[in-house]
């Protein structure tokens, strides 16, 4: 079981600062280099670079109403929660097809759905 992960292109767990631009200041996030990927095809999907969908990611939240303390961690947290997703067939795994296109109210509505059923 190991060897799947000990063996993995070590450039992977390697970690990256990215500086971006959010609201006139300049803030830097360090993450491993396998989240920047991820967060890269999140962003190619809807036609941004990284950084622009970085910044949209922070300000929806704030809108929100989400505080984000540890904005890094939440970042993780979508990179791997694109990735479930895509498991579950909820984002096609086709990257052409944009997720800003995608019903995310029903997405929704069927993970509290199986949440629900995982409870009782």
């Amino acid at each position: 079981m190991c060897k799947l992960f000990i063996e993995a292109d070590p450039e992977l767990w390697r970690s990256a600062t990215h500086s971006l631009r959010i609201d006139g200041m300049v803030t830097s996030v360090r993450m491993e280099n396998y989240f920047w990927r991820l967060l890269e095809e999140i962003a190619q999907r809807d036609g941004m670079n990284t950084a622009q969908m970085i910044t949209r990611l922070y300000h929806e939240s704030i809108d929100a109403g989400h505080d984000l303390g540890n904005f890094t961690s939440f970042l993780r947290v979508c990179a791997l929660r694109y990735q479930a997703l895509q498991l579950s067939g909820e984002i096609p795994k086709n990257v052409e097809v944009p997720i800003g296109g995608l019903d995310a109210r029903q997405i929704l509505a069927r993970e509290e759905v199986v949440r629900s059923k995982q409870v009782h």
